[in-house]
């Protein structure tokens, strides 16, 4: 399987809509501690399970973050082949990333309160008072 190639698992309307959402965030998450290429991003998403995806949707998502100068890019070259563009964050990129990272919790708990069903007192063992 090449890297970013999710392969014949089949995915939920559920997960692409959930994927579409945080994909961006997780991209710049990624790019937290230093810059990477495409590849190797590519691989840490599919190490996730949920968030591999292909390089039909990596690379025009990183082209969009280079255009709304979230990410800067650099050519560097590589010792096992064709030089390689790197990604790295700007201000705004982690600025972005900041703020994600401080709603993310918040949004992340009022779904689980909708989704999460609520045990039933009636067979949960507790007894009525």
């Amino acid at each position: 399987m090449e890297p970013g190639d999710p392969g014949n698992r089949t995915v939920s309307k559920a997960e692409t809509q959930l994927r579409k959402g945080v994909l961006e965030f997780c991209v710049l998450a990624l790019l937290r501690d230093g810059a990477r290429y495409g590849v190797e991003l590519l691989r840490e998403l599919e190490e996730t399970g949920a968030l591999a995806t292909s390089q039909g949707t990596v690379y025009p998502l990183l082209s969009r973050l280079r255009r709304e100068q979230l990410v800067v890019t650099t050519w560097q070259e590589s010792a096992s082949g064709p030089p390689r563009r790197y990604y790295e964050l700007t201000g705004a990129g982690r600025a972005a990333l900041a703020e994600f990272t401080a709603t993310w919790p918040v949004f992340r708990d009022a779904v689980d309160r909708l989704v999460v069903p609520k045990p039933d007192p009636r067979t949960s063992g507790e007894t009525e008072r």
